[in-house]
């Protein structure tokens, strides 16, 4: 393959040209740009040396229309082999569910497929589940168990968490139930996103890294390094956060993966 190249079943692709209805995913290390519609994004995910997959799992679509993207960051407690058949799994409620904004029903497959999920070689997954309207800027997102996404409004210039109790989420959106969904634990929110807004989505082995005197970094030691990011695009500002990241960390102790986005 092709250096910066990312692969959809059996074709390459090079960054910039993601299509409808294509779907990519791994759990492979990469670091690249990506192009969605109304999105520029960045992908970085490193499995822990010396497996070369690892349990973090990252998948991004694009509906028939060409207007519908969807994300998905999950993090399942396993390496190689043993992630196999739920991001199998993952991957084929994506493309059940390519075309429709409404999350429910795909919260609903996740919701199943992590509950079979318990077994000798992978114990649980969490996912972040996140669908981008371009025409109307409407992001609808859903939470399972993972670290909260971080959000920067380009109208307030400031970072702030991306959750279900923000104050700047949509109160309705027409045909798209938002609040709990039925049969899970998981609500689906929508907020608007403005020009210049910016998304990073990550796994707990950023949160979760430790200097050397044991010290875990944690949500709010994030939000301070995200906060002291130089301007720049998403490639950018991603290697900033991973030289912050490295220069904290004493040891990697997990698969890393972040995902940055621009609108």
């Amino acid at each position: 393959m092709k250096e910066g190249a990312l692969k959809v079943g059996n074709s390459q692709i090079t960054p910039h040209q993601l299509a409808c209805m294509e779907i990519w995913g791994g759990n492979i290390s990469i670091d690249t740009p990506v192009e969605l519609p109304g999105l520029q994004g960045w992908i970085h995910s490193k499995p822990l040396e010396p497996a070369t997959a690892g349990g973090d799992v990252y998948y991004l679509s694009v509906c028939s229309a060409g207007m519908l993207s969807r994300i998905i960051l999950a993090d399942v407690a396993g390496h190689g082999q043993g992630v196999g058949p739920i991001a199998v799994e993952l991957r084929n409620l994506v493309h059940k569910h390519i075309n429709t904004m409404d999350q429910s029903d795909l919260m609903r497959g996740i919701n199943e497929a992590f509950g079979h999920a318990a077994g000798p070689s992978v114990q649980y997954a969490t996912a972040a589940v996140l669908g981008y309207y371009s025409e109307t800027r409407d992001l609808v997102f859903a939470n399972a168990g993972h670290p909260p996404a971080l959000w920067y409004s380009a109208a307030l210039g400031t970072w702030d968490w991306l959750h279900e109790d923000t104050s700047r989420a949509e109160t309705a959106i027409d045909g798209l139930p938002l609040g709990l969904i039925a049969g899970t634990q998981y609500s689906q929110t929508a907020v608007r996103l403005g020009e210049g807004d910016r998304l990073i989505l990550y796994t707990d082995g950023v949160s979760e890294c430790r200097d050397q005197a044991g010290n875990e970094l944690g949500y709010e030691g994030l939000l301070g390094m995200v906060r002291s990011l130089p301007p720049g695009d998403c490639a950018t500002m991603g290697a900033a956060l991973l030289s912050s990241i490295e220069s904290y960390a004493a040891d990697p102790f997990d698969d890393l993966t972040v995902l940055f986005f621009s609108a």
